[in-house]
């Protein structure tokens, strides 16, 4: 089987890249080769998808079985990938995001079934529109869409909180951070090599054409728990303070978005289609493990142990606003 992965070494994608090689795929890669993660055994093509004429005439010379796309994030990327691919490939997969389920949830778990509906994010509503403009076109003109929604992937550079290495920085010095609402809200965070193992699983598989599923684990967390783990990895006790996500919102929009739109929120995901499609799928790795590999990533890396100054303020602000008031 040979596969392109536009992009193929980000977080999620690099694993996926080392698991389909291990598994005989023949890889490639289509991106601009500025990544730090080099991935051995992939054939890498340079060039920038944006750039859809020079990506054309790039790509003309290739045939691939699986085409995935994992940098696509508005409408007019899609629409440029079909523009590529319609009548090339047997399977072109978009990676969505578990966040455009319907928020607040209306019911658990989540399936797939579950309704596309997030007023709170753009992001959100921009990998809905995507799913929808490559449903008409499978609809319409046969155009063979599997979609991918991860949610809340992670590997050892990428911390729980969209707050970053700030939050472990003030973790470690035993100063307060913030934990949203009252910190019982159930989340779900997955390992990148075990996502992997339920993607690698629908590459090529004529069957899953015209779907779409989530990869998640089954493992359920309450936020509290999740900076528990994070500072009992780094061998201090946990010092924070409550607080409603709105009030958060109305300090730091972005982080508000995160929030509102996806993070605030119980859920509870029920795998039983990807499992079902792809039998040796199944999330072992618990983040008990996990964080103990962020924890040391970033004490191995000190380059990348880069405090927010701005992001320090704001979290300060926040706490001394909503404590004092």
């Amino acid at each position: 089987m040979k596969v392109l992965f536009i992009g193929g070494t980000g977080i999620i994608s690099s694993a996926c890249s080392k698991l389909a090689l291990e598994r005989g795929i023949e890889l490639y890669h289509f991106n601009r080769g500025l990544s730090h993660r080099k991935i051995d055994g992939v054939n890498t093509i340079k060039g920038d998808i944006r750039d859809l004429g020079s990506a054309r005439r790039i790509l003309a010379q290739y045939t691939f079985d699986v085409v995935v796309n994992w940098i696509n994030f508005v409408p007019d990327h899609v629409k440029g990938d079909v523009e590529l691919f319609k009548g090339r490939v047997k399977q072109y997969i978009f990676i969505s995001s578990a966040s455009a389920y319907q928020k607040p949830v209306v019911k658990l778990p989540i399936t797939e079934k579950t309704p596309l509906e997030n007023p709170y994010w753009q992001y959100s509503r921009d990998k809905i529109a995507c799913e929808e403009y490559l449903m008409r076109e499978y609809s319409a003109a046969d155009f063979p869409v599997t979609i991918v929604r991860p949610s809340h992937t992670y590997d050892n550079t990428l911390l729980p909180t969209d707050w970053g290495y700030t939050v472990l920085d003030r973790i470690k010095k035993g100063k307060k951070i913030i934990v949203h609402g009252d910190g019982t809200s159930l989340w779900v965070l997955t390992h990148h090599k075990d996502f992997a193992v339920g993607f690698v699983g629908l590459l090529g598989r004529q069957e899953a054409v015209g779907q779409a599923y989530h990869i998640t684990s089954d493992e359920l967390l309450p936020w509290n728990s999740i900076y528990e783990l994070l500072a009992r990895a780094c061998g201090v006790e946990l010092n924070c303070v409550h607080i409603p996500s709105d009030v958060i919102a109305r300090y730091d929009e972005r982080m508000g978005m995160s929030l509102l739109g996806d993070k605030a929120h119980s859920v509870i995901f029920d795998n039983s289609k990807i499992k079902s499609l792809v039998p040796d799928f199944n999330a072992t790795i618990s983040f008990t493990e996990g964080v103990h590999e962020i924890v040391q990533w970033y004490n191995e890396h000190p380059d990348k142990q880069l405090v927010d100054e701005d992001t320090d303020s704001v979290i300060e602000n926040i706490i001394k606003d909503y404590t004092e008031r």
